[in-house]
């Protein structure tokens, strides 16, 4: 019998038994079982302790003991599954999309009781919407390819983990958000968090929880939560964002490492991408995660979507300012990177000191650094490595962008460490690539560089 027919008979006892439908971890153990695994070797693979791994274990096998009126354990099912007992066990659940592929990945649509199967509830279903602490968006400039790229990726592919990424200031938040209002009625549950206060993944998933059930108790063993997390995405279709990601990140070390006692977000990240739901998260955050990387290469539900300029849309930014010379504005876009905030902040600044003619403060010495823009780039500066520094350093004392090979003997850290630093830097939005004649070159934006050599290389 194939894994997925076993699952689906397990998933409709343990349905009539609980009323709930079998999860990842009970899942895991079936496959395991079948494929000769020991419970130290599940909880392994699954990143559960041995002891919470043998507890599902015994209650999964004693309810398919009742099930089937035999006694069923992990040491005898594989021989009863080749007796052919569950043979004659015909499920009534019905099932949507079931597929298998050679690491025995089970992915299914919302499965149905077999009274919703009888009595389809209309659609749509009645929308929870919890924005918690979003900031209240005022304005929204064009944003239409990313706007239907995140929409097919989610309402189309399916896709279970979107990481958003770009530096500070470039619209992640306000892109997100208006994604919510655009795909939220396809959803049975909309939720949007902050991150920016740095809470443990105890902390999060027990407001999801308390948004979720609504109950006044919330379990506190946290593979429970993530289980329970986990169930939620599956019987219901959710839309979850969480902006901030970086402030889990640490500082002082390569990009996308998660700072001491926030190392399970990345378990929880890694979940959400490979066991099967019918929800999807997306990740803000101007700095990518390790894992993300490795996991939109390798599963086909997650997608790394780079946010970069707003282009000729910004041009609204420095019309709403009331900017004068338009024919100028361009250039102005060009210098300061089609980044929204960066804009909105020089346009001020254009705006009080020189009466809004773009014209007159492009004569100055560009690009000009507002005090507010300063502070907004020394933010991901706060965070780099003395290697990755120095790689900023001396980036910003060249004219022309480098190949990584020129200035391996030029800067005091080891070739591995600069390889690194050039790598991470990438992965924290710092850099430019530029590809010529098939040399790959490196060079820092006007704004980036201004305010390197400002800070580092005034002195």
């Amino acid at each position: 019998m194939e894994i997925a027919e076993v699952l689906k008979l397990a998933d409709e006892l343990i349905f009539a038994k609980t009323g709930e439908h079998i999860d990842y971890l009970q899942k895991a153990i079936l496959e395991g079982t079948l494929q000769g695994r020991t419970y130290p070797e599940i909880a392994e693979a699954t990143h559960s302790s041995e002891g919470h791994t043998r507890d599902i274990g015994s209650k999964l096998w004693q309810i398919l003991s009742e099930g089937f009126g035999e006694e069923i354990t992990k040491r005898n099912f594989r021989a009863i599954l080749k007796k052919g007992k569950f043979c004659n066990f015909s499920p009534a659940i019905g099932r949507d999309n079931v597929t298998v592929n050679n690491n025995l990945n089970i992915c299914q649509e919302r499965a149905r009781s077999p009274t919703e199967a009888q009595n389809p509830q209309p659609t749509p279903k009645q929308l929870h919407i919890d924005l918690g602490d979003a900031p209240e968006i005022f304005t929204f400039f064009d944003r239409t390819s990313e706007l239907s790229t995140l929409e097919n990726w989610i309402t189309g592919d399916r896709t279970r983990l979107i990481a958003l990424l770009g530096i500070s200031g470039i619209g992640k938040t306000t892109l997100s958000l208006s994604l919510i209002d655009r795909i939220k009625t396809q959803f049975d549950c909309v939720i949007y968090r902050s991150l920016r206060f740095s809470p443990t993944l105890d902390a999060t998933l027990t407001n999801l929880l308390q948004i979720f059930s609504q109950q006044s108790e919330i379990p506190q063993n946290i593979e429970t939560k993530i289980s329970q997390i986990l169930d939620y995405l599956r019987k219901y279709r959710c839309l979850i964002v969480l902006d901030d990601v970086q402030m889990l990140l640490g500082s002082g070390q390569l990009a996308g490492q998660y700072k001491t006692g926030y190392e399970d977000y990345q378990l929880f990240f890694k979940l959400i991408a490979e066991v099967c739901h019918q929800s999807c998260l997306i990740l803000n955050s101007w700095e990518k995660p390790r894992e993300i990387a490795r996991l939109s290469k390798e599963y086909h539900p997650v997608r790394c979507f780079v946010l970069g300029s707003l282009g000729v849309a910004v041009k609204e930014i420095l019309k709403s300012k009331k900017l004068a010379d338009q024919e100028t504005w361009s250039t102005l876009i060009d210098i300061y990177q089609g980044n929204p905030l960066w804009l909105e902040l020089t346009a001020t600044l254009i705006r009080e000191l020189f009466g809004g003619r773009v014209a007159e403060f492009l004569q100055c010495e560009m690009p000009i650094l507002d005090e507010s823009l300063q502070f907004q780039l020394s933010q991901p500066f706060g965070r780099l490595t003395a290697a990755e520094l120095a790689v900023m350093v001396h980036l910003a004392d060249r004219t022309e962008p480098v190949a990584v090979s020129q200035f391996l003997n030029k800067i005091p850290f080891s070739a591995s460490e600069i390889v690194n630093a050039v790598r991470f830097l990438g992965n924290r939005f710092l850099l430019d690539t530029i590809e010529r004649e098939k040399i790959t070159l490196f060079s820092l934006n006007a704004v980036m560089k201004q305010y390197v050599q400002s800070r580092y290389l005034s002195n």
